[in-house]
């Protein structure tokens, strides 16, 4: 497992979103940052075991990184076969690149004066590809796993700690919200930082 390559990724999206915050550059960091995450999902070589396994049913979101300052997170999504979120929303902006399998992200506008829902168009999402979310632009969409028989796997950056975040669901029906916060499946994230082998491979 080449656990250097998210390692990197962090240090990048660190030292990205460092000095976006100053400067409060928000597009600067959705532009590189879909760069970054396209190159980290064009390899499948780096994942924890522990974070890509599947469920039974649904999926499990495995907190990787979240940083410091709670700036930026990225977590790892296992879907089920077939797994369908529910209609809903992150109040931060998200990267979502794929790296396993093949997802569909089914987008929503809500109506802000009457609630009333209107679907756009499915997005069918293919290994290395990475989705840009913007609250301001359209962020309520729903998430299927495409493949019936196998899990997919998917890699997300918010732009905060998003497992602690008030957000909402919806009933595509009526729009009607609900709040809820994610939390994060796993107790554990994975050890970026033994250097050992390394170490010892040098010496």
């Amino acid at each position: 497992m080449n656990i250097n390559r998210l390692r990197r990724f962090i240090g990048d999206m660190t030292s990205l979103v460092g000095g976006a915050w100053q400067d409060k550059d928000e597009k600067a960091v959705l532009e590189v940052g879909q760069k970054l995450l396209g190159e980290l999902v064009s390899h499948d070589d780096w994942l924890p075991e522990s974070m890509a396994k599947s469920p039974p049913h649904g999926y499990a979101q495995n907190l990787l990184w979240c940083d410091p300052f709670e700036r930026f997170s990225v977590v790892s999504f296992v879907w089920s076969p077939g797994a369908q979120t529910p209609v809903h929303d992150h109040q931060m902006w998200g990267l979502v690149g794929m790296l396993r399998g093949a997802e569909t992200s089914q987008s929503f506008v809500r109506d802000p004066a009457t609630g009333a829902m209107t679907a756009g168009e499915p997005k069918q999402m293919q290994l290395g590809e990475v989705e840009v979310l913007v609250p301001a632009t359209g962020d309520i969409h729903r998430v299927t796993n495409v493949l019936k028989d196998k899990p997919s796997i998917s890699i997300h950056v918010y732009g905060g700690n998003i497992g602690a975040v008030r957000r909402h669901t919806f009933d595509p029906a009526t729009g009607t919200p609900s709040l809820f916060v994610s939390g994060y499946t796993n107790q554990m994230v994975p050890n970026l930082w033994d250097r050992s082998a390394e170490t010892r491979a040098a010496s």
